[in-house]
């Protein structure tokens, strides 16, 4: 890449750092730069030096440069006649600076003949500004050096120190050789010296000139000056005619008059400067006139009065010859010599007064203020001794008025240097410039103009404004003319004397107004008796203030008549006068409220008139500009009176209406701009009124009077934006002036606060901006003005005579370039979203042919070098278009991208660069990243490796931004001047774009660079300071990015696959103990944040991004904790905790929404913590106690803000309560905490039941998502799996569970009216069918109470049955033909509608479970409404084997055991029923044995239905197995694995519901003890249940079930007890091999609880049918026989079985009832004989073998 630090600096790049624009800003850097270049600026213009044979002999030897470069070096040489080693340096310079193409195209210009022409052209232009900028830099120095408050003064003092020796001497041979240098030709400078180029030389010629003199001149403002060298430089000036002789004089045009006329000025003022008049004059008034150096060399004085008797043919001669008379008149006060005087006559003819004012004039506009006020300061000394010295009449030739008033011209010319006027008050006023303001006073006020003049000039600072005022506040004479003598006087007899007879109104105003009373009796002194009249002077005193409110009362009166123009010219100084003090001094405007209130009267009776005098209005609004600064309201209110602005006829009401201007009327302003203004070219009032309107826009006013202002705002934008560049001007700079007072407008009003904007129905000033600048030729005309260029604002400046300037028409020019980015994008950011693209935004993006388009235009902005802020707002610009415009920025750049690109990187990595720009073009840089593929990609410039188009290494190519980026974070580099941390902060957040977006190319270089891992972790383990101390909020930044990148590269690499550096790093960063660190700093930084959060913290983003970025860190390390090494749980532990106390700290303080948003932030960590650290949680200290601290705050804060954050405090507190449970200790917080959730919960079925009355009444509306309602209260109560509600109800459930007892939660639900709250909003949801996920929480919550008998009865209490018995049909439909197609296949995890019908059959089986008898009723009640869908249920199985379906069954069956416990009840209330139930009891018994008979079958079932009984989620994820081939083979393996373990949950769920049919079969058989002994049994209260048949089952629903179903039965399970003892089963995937050996334990159990039931179920049929007389005896003996031997051999199998050892019978945990009628089997040391359950089985067999 180019090389940024050149062995040469440029001169520009010298100015530019000297200027203090560099990244080189402190004094020790400054004044290196002055040590390693004071040589050159000490021989200024001679460091360049012509050409020389030995200069061309070492071009040829340097081997560094390139050939095609030397050869062009030496035409360069040739052109400008340069040294030809200098020439080589100036191009490299230049390609380094301002070349505007690439390397290659390098190459190709300098074969190519036209272009390389063109090329030297430029290097020409750009040679001339280094000689300039060498010039100004000299120039800075001598301005700067003594002013004490300038940063750089030490530094610049000592560089002129060593400059001052022969500094003057040098620079002016240098100006002699300029003056006499011969234009250069084409013969001797080659054939590309035209006309042209040789008038461009000769302008740069005498440009050069002019800062010779400058510095000249400004040096010998602080040294003094040799009398010979006055004579000296008195010749040279003569010779060459002050500027107008020069040798060259016939190539001077009409544009360079300017300069002219500047060197001749420059040229007076050195030799007024070198007689040092100052001095002289100080000499004179004590009276010491030898000491001053003139007195002492009386040759030079006769040779100078020699010279200047031949003087008198230039104006610049004026005020040479006066300070010369002077000097001669004051040091030989007796030697007035015809030579004297005729010098002094020649002065005065040549109108020295008037000369001087124009010189003034001209310094002050172009260049440097200092050189002006220095001139101000040198004319000041020889005014004030002129007039000190000569009578004012001496000095007058051509008539008194004229001469005199260009006295009193020069003298505000003078004045006006600030510090004059304070030096003028201190003085006597019988002194120097005093005695001109006397004699003004003397013509008060018959003459208003001179002294108004004089006194505005005096103006400069606050006490100054006192002056003044008093000063005319204390008025002693008045002065009168008369033409003819009045009647009522008395004078004396020679008439010098008049004595008033009468007293006298000044003004012939009405009674009753301001007036001036001359009184009877006042003495007045005739000044000038005679033809012309009488003027006298009378002795009276007044304040001019009520004169001049008196003066603007008559402007009033006169207005309409012929006087009214001599009037304007009275008033006027008076109104400027105004101006100037209350802008100076506010506090005196309220003593000038008479003539301020005035005014409105005035601009309103004088807009009206034929023919306006448009400079007293001029004048009059900007005096109201300056009120409005201070009192925009009143000044608003008064001025909407005057009929002067642009008002509304009509009410505005909407955009449309505004736009067209419909009913807007112009006001007098418009009138006056079209027909006066415009014609004239003159802009005086348009100036005045958009400072005017600017004042009020930003005075914030309120939304009405803004409202008020839109037809002001809309003239300018539809009236002035579009057109003011066609308008008519007579002055350059106007047009410029008034584009960027439109955009000065404009910007302020799209920077308003949007609060003063209310929401009424007509358009606030900022919409109307912003709908006009987007969518009308306003916003066109803003393109127009962006689209100005780098190359005209290149031009500009440098036509300007001099850069310094700040009002040049070149910096306004700039200023209105940055206004127009700024506006554009303002408008662009606040634009409301839309789907059609405005006309604005096509503008700015359209591809225009020929490279015409504004993202080429915006972008070469970076080649504009004197105002840095140019570049940088047009970046910003760019990168907003990058980020809002769908467009292509590398399409738009065109051929161009490449050369803008090496533009961009060339200032990125100078450095002396300034910093922002190298921030933005960063910024910019990293919105590419994610908007611009094309551009960033050029930027990237990434090399395939090798070459080979197939391989994927890349190689950083020489024009990557990556260096300069990978420069920045170097480790190294932190700390320098050039990387300051903001600079550092956006390469990071350049390279987290890089991560972000997943550029893999890119990363891949960066992640194998050298060091790149270590240098990119260097901030983190740096030590920051506390956030209670002012924290750099970009180090902040800083940190939280490479948390960030780090955090990403470890989420997407594999952790084998990271770089070792990076695990290095991490390592540290543990072994550091840097985890502790920021786990701490971040908790910190939350409790500031939270503490501060009254004033609000100034950095609240960046710190928000830190905790984010940790947040980030923290979560992944719970799955990456090897490579993060984050294993030691006790640091987990601290972690932990500190994260539950920033929690804490955010959400526990008086909350403001950047609180609660940290707060939310944490409380997530803390939740996903609290999941992933189960283990360490679990050995905490207390949690409880904060968390609960938190809800309580949380449940206080706004709810709309809380709503995501209660949900997590809730989901923390469901897991602490998990995991720690309730330790006797914190039983304390339980109370409290049921009690908040509680209250939650109520309040939240309440909002609940609201919402759903209120979406019902609105109809079906409701449930469209996209539904026009606003004020429904829906918003926040939709039903979501983690919403506050469901979530508070877990909790609460969790909370009931803890609390065993019930004694808490008892005296809580007293309080609070949980329970009816809740079971309305289920009751309303259930008829509804809505809220699913809040139905299925409340039910557990309610199936948790009912546990616990005080729980059940407060249940049953509130109403469960109304609430659940009826509601609940609407859950499911009943399908009409008994089939099951009503029943999901849907897996049973998700929740829905039949998760939630078989809660509600859990909790009435736990509540009739719990509550016996007192609940009875009820049941009945339940099962009666909805024993359709339970007969269907128990038939389902037999056609859907889901696992959903099988869990109803499940609860079904189990609700009916309970329920089977009251046969009685049931019996007289539902016998059908009964017997239904029954009937399918048994049949049900039938299909679970079969399909637990066949398992081949249950298999191809389950295949059949798509594999819908698979487990639900996904399958374990296993690696990918390394070889192709056995792929298929694993996955098979795979997939028939998951198909047995479905099969296996399948079999688990029908034993179970085969274990509870037989447990309620029992129940609805005889007892077996009692059928056996009891003789006088009534066998007709039990019906039979099984038919008399042996065969197997089939699997029918015709077959009736039968014996054989039951011996089936015991047959299955014993076969499925043995299958489980068989351990060795290498190839089939047996029970034992998928199951766990609790879930086996647990089976065996379950199997012998069915045997067990099966049996006692089998005995009490068979012993039933034995005993019934309806049955044949046959039937009966075919009985004994089956059942005896089926029964042997099942006794014999069994016997083996428990041989082996017998599993126990089951334990509650798998059916919710303790069977006690069975007899408990023992254990495995009883033997055979001893089993009861054989026993009762031998028993049977004995009985029926009788």
């Amino acid at each position: 890449m180019a090389e940024s630090e050149m062995s040469v600096r440029s001169c520009r790049e010298l100015w530019t750092i000297l200027l203090g624009r560099s990244a080189l800003r402190e004094p020790a850097q400054i004044e290196a730069e002055l040590d390693r270049h004071w040589d050159r600026l000490h021989q200024g213009l001679s460091y360049y030096k012509p050409p020389s044979s030995s200069s061309a002999e070492k071009v040829k030897e340097n081997k560094d440069v390139a050939q095609p470069l030397k050869d062009f070096g030496l035409r360069i040489s040739k052109l400008l006649s340069l040294d030809e080693q200098q020439s080589v340096q100036l191009l490299q310079c230049y390609l380094q600076e301002d070349y505007r193409g690439t390397r290659d195209s390098l190459k190709v210009v300098l074969k190519d003949e036209r272009q390389s022409q063109a090329l030297l052209l430029k290097i020409a232009d750009y040679y001339y500004e280094e000689r300039m900028c060498l010039l100004r830099c000299v120039l800075l120095l001598l301005t700067y050096f003594q002013d004490e408050r300038h940063p750089y003064r030490a530094e610049y003092s000592n560089c002129v120190n060593k400059l001052e020796k022969d500094l003057v001497s040098k620079y002016q041979l240098q100006f002699e050789s300029l003056f006499k240098a011969e234009a250069p030709t084409w013969e001797t400078h080659g054939n590309l010296m035209t006309e042209r180029q040789v008038s461009r030389w000769f302008l740069q010629c005498l440009r050069e000139q002019s800062l010779l003199l400058e510095i000249i001149f400004l040096y010998y403002a602080y040294f003094e000056m040799n009398p010979s060298d006055l004579l000296n430089f008195t010749k040279m000036f003569k010779e060459q005619g002050f500027g107008l002789r020069q040798t060259n004089r016939h190539l001077v045009d009409k544009s360079m008059d300017a300069l002219v006329d500047r060197i001749g000025y420059l040229s007076a003022l050195i030799l007024v400067e070198g007689m040092d008049i100052d001095f002289l004059h100080k000499c004179a008034l004590e009276d010491c006139t030898d000491q001053h150096q003139f007195s002492s060399a009386p040759d030079v004085v006769k040779e100078m009065d020699q010279l200047l008797l031949t003087f008198g043919d230039i104006p610049h001669h004026a005020p040479v010859l006066l300070a010369w008379v002077l000097l001669r008149h004051t040091l030989r006060p007796d030697d007035t010599s015809p030579v004297i005087r005729r010098i002094g006559n020649t002065a005065l003819q040549l109108g020295v007064f008037k000369y001087l004012s124009t010189m003034l004039k001209g310094l002050g506009v172009s260049g440097n203020n200092c050189t002006a006020s220095t001139a101000k300061m040198c004319v000041y000394g020889l005014l004030s001794f002129v007039i000190t010295s000569f009578e004012e009449e001496s000095l007058q030739t051509d008539g008194v008025a004229t001469q005199s008033s260009h006295l009193i011209d020069a003298a505000c010319e003078v004045l006006s240097a600030p510090s004059l006027a304070e030096i003028f008050w201190e003085l006597k006023p019988n002194m120097g410039l005093g005695m001109i303001l006397d004699s003004a006073v003397g013509m008060f006020p018959h003459k208003i103009g001179p002294l108004l003049q004089l006194l505005t000039a005096l103006l400069s600072n606050k006490s100054t404004v006192k002056k003044v005022y008093n000063f005319l506040d204390k008025m002693s004479f008045y002065t009168q003319v008369y033409k003819h003598k009045p009647n009522d006087i008395i004078s004396n007899d020679d008439e010098t004397l008049w004595r008033r007879q009468a007293p006298k109104l000044l003004y012939p105003l009405g009674t009753g107004q301001t007036n001036l009373w001359m009184p009877q009796g006042v003495l007045g002194q005739v000044m000038s008796p005679g033809e012309q009249g009488y003027v006298v002077r009378w002795e009276y005193s007044y304040s001019s203030w009520t004169l001049f409110t008196c003066e603007v009362e008559m402007l009033l009166h006169v207005v309409s008549t012929a006087d009214v123009l001599a009037h304007c010219a009275r008033v006027k100084p008076i109104l400027d006068l105004v101006h100037k003090i209350i802008s100076t001094d506010w506090t005196v405007s309220d003593c000038l409220l008479p003539l301020t209130s005035r005014i409105y009267m005035l601009l309103q009776r004088l807009t009206s008139i034929i023919n306006p005098p448009v400079d007293v209005i001029a004048s009059c609004v900007n005096c109201l500009s300056v009120l409005a600064a201070r009192m925009p309201g009143k000044v608003w209110s008064s001025l909407h009176h005057t009929g002067f602005l642009p008002f509304a006829s009509n009410p505005l009401t909407s955009m449309a209406q505004c736009i067209s201007a419909e009913g807007m009327k112009a006001g007098n302003y418009g009138n006056l701009l079209v027909q006066i203004e415009q014609p004239r070219g003159e802009y005086a009032v348009t100036i005045a009124f958009l400072r005017l309107i600017t004042t009020l826009v930003k005075g914030q006013l309120g939304s009405t009077q803004n409202k008020g202002l839109i037809p002001c705002v809309l003239l300018v934008l539809k009236e002035m934006l579009p057109t003011y560049h066609k308008w008519r001007y007579n002055t350059y700079g106007v047009r410029e002036r008034i584009g960027c007072l439109i955009l000065e407008l404009i910007h302020a009003i799209l920077n308003l606060s949007p609060e003063g904007e209310d929401q009424g129905s007509a358009p606030s000033l900022q919409s109307l901006c912003i709908y006009s600048l987007a969518n009308t030729e306003a916003g066109q005309a803003v393109v127009n003005i962006m689209g100005v260029g780098v190359d005209t604002i290149d031009v500009v400046l440098a036509a300007q005579p001099s850069s310094c300037g700040s009002e040049g028409p070149g910096q306004i020019l700039i200023q209105t370039v940055k206004l127009a980015f700024s506006v554009t994008n303002n408008v662009i950011r606040l634009k409301p979203p839309s789907d059609t693209v405005s006309p604005l935004e096509q503008a700015l993006t359209q591809h225009g042919g020929h490279g015409n388009n504004l993202i080429v235009v915006l972008a070469k902005y970076i080649y504009h070098k004197h105002d840095p802020a140019l570049p940088r707002l047009a970046i910003q610009l760019l990168k907003r278009l990058a980020t809002v415009a769908p467009m292509s920025v590398y399409a738009c750049l065109g051929s161009d991208a490449a050369a803008i690109r090496d533009a961009f990187l060339t200032r990125l990595q100078s450095k002396t660069e300034d910093m922002r720009i190298k921030v933005m073009i960063l910024e910019f840089l990293t919105v590419a990243v994610e908007t611009q593929p094309g551009l960033i990609e050029l930027f990237l410039n990434l090399e395939v490796k090798d070459g080979n188009e197939g391989s994927k290494e890349f190689l950083l190519g020489e024009w990557s931004c990556l260096h300069v980026v990978l420069d920045l974070i170097d480790s190294k580099q932190q700390g320098k001047y050039w990387c300051p941390p903001l600079l550092h902060r956006a390469a990071l957040a350049f390279l987290l774009a890089l991560w972000q977006d997943r550029r893999d190319s890119a990363i891949s270089v960066l992640r194998t660079k050298e060091r790149f891992w270590e240098n990119l972790t260097t901030p983190l383990f740096g030590t920051l300071t506390p956030p209670s101390d002012t924290t750099e909020p970009c180090v902040l930044e800083t940190c939280a990015f490479v948390m960030k990148i780090i955090g990403l590269e470890i989420y997407y690499v594999v952790s084998g696959s990271l770089e070792q550096s990076l695990k290095d790093g991490l390592q540290k960063f543990s072994n550091a103990r840097r985890y502790e660190y920021w786990s701490q700093y971040v908790k910190s930084l939350v409790c500031h944040v939270a503490e501060m959060e009254e004033e609000g913290i100034c950095y609240f983003t960046e710190a928000q991004m830190l905790i984010s970025a940790w947040r980030m860190l923290l979560i992944l390390s719970t799955n990456h904790s090897d490579v993060m090494h984050l294993t030691e749980d006790s640091t987990k532990l601290t972690l932990f905790m500190d994260v539950l106390d920033g929690t804490k700290a955010a959400l526990t303080t008086p909350t403001s929404a950047p609180c609660l948003r940290l707060g939310s932030m944490m409380a997530t960590l803390l939740l996903i913590l609290l999941k992933q650290w189960r283990s360490v949680v679990a050995s905490a200290p207390d949690i409880l106690s904060p968390l609960s601290l938190i809800l309580e705050s949380v449940l206080q804060a706004d709810q709309q803000l809380m709503e995501r954050t209660k949900a997590k405090i809730f989901s923390a507190l469901i897991s602490v309560l998990q995991i720690q449970g309730l330790d006797g200790g914190d039983i304390s917080q339980l109370p409290q905490l049921l009690l908040s959730v509680c209250e939650t919960v109520k309040d939240e079925a309440l909002a609940l039941i609201d919402n759903m009355r209120h979406t019902s009444q609105l109809g079906d509306t409701a449930e469209d998502e996209d539904s026009m309602e606003t004020d429904s209260p829906r918003g926040p109560q939709k039903d979501q799996r983690d919403g506050v509600c469901v979530l508070a109800l877990h909790l609460a459930k969790e909370l009931c569970r803890t609390d065993e007892d019930g004694e808490h939660w008892v005296s809580v639900m007293r309080k609070v009216p949980l329970l009816p709250s809740v079971l309305s909003a289920v009751e309303l949801s259930l008829r509804k069918k809505r809220n699913l996920y809040f139905t299925e929480a409340a039910l557990h919550l309610l199936l948790t109470l009912a546990r616990t008998p005080q729980g059940a009865a407060a249940v049953a209490g509130a109403g469960v049955t109304q609430t659940i018995c009826l509601p609940l049909l609407s859950v499911y439909e009943v399908s009409p033909n008994g089939t099951s197609q009503s029943f999901s296949r849907k897996s049973q995890d998700l929740a829905c509608w039949p998760g939630v019908y078989r809660l509600c059959m859990s909790l009435m089986e736990s509540l009739l479970k719990t509550l016996r008898y007192n609940f009875i009723n009820e049941a009945l009640d339940f099962v009666g409404v909805h024993q359709e869908r339970i007969l269907q249920c128990l038939n389902a199985v037999r056609t859907v084997q889901s696992l959903a379906c099988l869990d109803e069954a499940d609860h079904t069956v189990g609700f009916l055991l309970q329920l089977s416990s009251f046969c009685k009840e049931w019996q007289f209330h539902l016998p059908k029923l009964l017997r239904d139930v029954q009937v399918n009891l048994c049949y049900l018994c039938q299909t679970c044995t079969h399909l637990l008979h066949s398992k081949k079958m249950l298999h191809h079932y389950l295949q059949a239905k798509n594999g819908e009984a698979l487990p639900p989620g996904p399958l374990p994820r296993t690696q990918r197995p390394t070889q192709t081939s056995t792929k298929e083979a694993a996955g098979g393996g795979e997939r028939e694995e998951a198909e047995q373990k479905a099969l296996l949950a399948v079999q688990c769920s029908l034993l179970k519901i085969l274990s509870k049919t037989l447990a309620t079969l029992q129940h609805f058989t005889p007892d077996c003890c009692q059928i056996l002994l009891d003789q006088s049994m009534d066998l007709a209260e039990y019906s039979t249940l099984f038919v008399l048949s042996f065969t197997t089952p089939a699997f029918d629903p015709d077959v009736a079930p039968s014996f054989g179903t039951l011996l089936a039965t015991i047959n299955v399970s014993l076969s499925m007890l043995s299958e489980m003892e068989k351990k060795k089963e290498p190839v089939s995937l047996s029970i034992a091999s998928l199951a766990s050996s609790e879930e086996i334990q647990a089976l065996k159990s379950l199997l012998m609880f069915t045997m067990e039931n099966c049996f006692y179920v089998l005995i009490s049929q068979a012993v039933r049918c034995l005993k019934d007389p309806s049955i044949l005896p046959r039937d009966k003996q075919r009985l004994k026989q089956e059942l005896s031997s089926e029964l042997s051999t099942l006794l014999s199998s069994l016997s083996r079985h428990f041989r082996r050892g017998s599993p126990s019978s089951p334990a509650s945990a798998i059916l919710p009832s303790t069977q006690s009628k069975p007899p408990t089997p023992g254990s495995k040391a009883s033997h055979e004989g001893q089993e009861p359950l054989i026993q009762l089985v031998q028993a049977f067999v004995r009985l029926v073998q009788r």
